[in-house]
């Protein structure tokens, strides 16, 4: 599959970064350059994926800080920047390796159904409320919640992925799965203030 701007699929971008046996370790710098135009909506999904999937302990923490700053600038129109400090962060290629392999079979299902449509709901100024929405995403991505990542992290990967293919379609279903990850997102937080409440009771009463 091709990029709508005719150029190569995310998958293919990613397994090439993943496959290239001159680099030791990929920075978060070596995506930002390997996406160039479509960096924002394709680094939003590549930081968020992972946060999405099963039995990836701790990416939140590694994760978080970038994809709160990515979806800012996705909000507020800016172009794709990081500091220094996180561009430069890496990771060992076999690793990356790995993540990737988890991620590309998705990836390519996903990119097989997408396709610009209702690109209303993918252009500005609605690209601009997309952002906002994953910004407070990434801020909950980022908190330590339990079972509080996973629902958030899908619902920015399928608006990252609707901006990036301007597919109005995933735009919408990525705002519903954002409505019931607040809903089960809140529920979770309520449920851990009433156990923290409850101690509390117990032990002075």
């Amino acid at each position: 599959m091709k990029h709508l701007s005719g150029g190569p699929a995310l998958s293919e971008i990613l397994q090439g970064l993943a496959e290239d046996g001159g680099r030791e370790r990929i920075s978060v710098g070596d995506l930002l350059t390997a996406l160039a135009d479509r960096a924002l909506g394709a680094l939003l999904f590549v930081f968020a994926c992972p946060n999405a999937l099963p039995a990836l302990p701790g990416t939140s923490v590694i994760l978080g800080a970038p994809l709160v700053l990515l979806a800012a600038q996705l909000a507020f129109a800016r172009k794709p920047w990081l500091p220094g400090f996180i561009a430069r962060r890496s990771m060992a290629r076999t690793d990356f390796q790995a993540l990737i392999g988890r991620i590309n079979p998705w990836l390519r299902r996903a990119e097989r159904m997408l396709r610009p449509r209702a690109s209303i709901c993918a252009l500005p100024p609605m690209e601009y409320v997309v952002g906002l929405i994953c910004l407070l995403l990434a801020i909950v991505v980022l908190l330590p919640i339990p079972l509080g990542n996973m629902l958030p992290a899908l619902a920015i990967s399928m608006l990252a992925l609707g901006v990036l293919e301007r597919d109005g379609y995933w735009i919408i279903a990525g705002m519903i799965t954002a409505a019931a990850s607040a809903v089960v997102v809140s529920g979770v937080v309520f449920a851990a203030l009433q156990a923290v409440m409850f101690l509390f009771i117990k032990f002075f009463s």
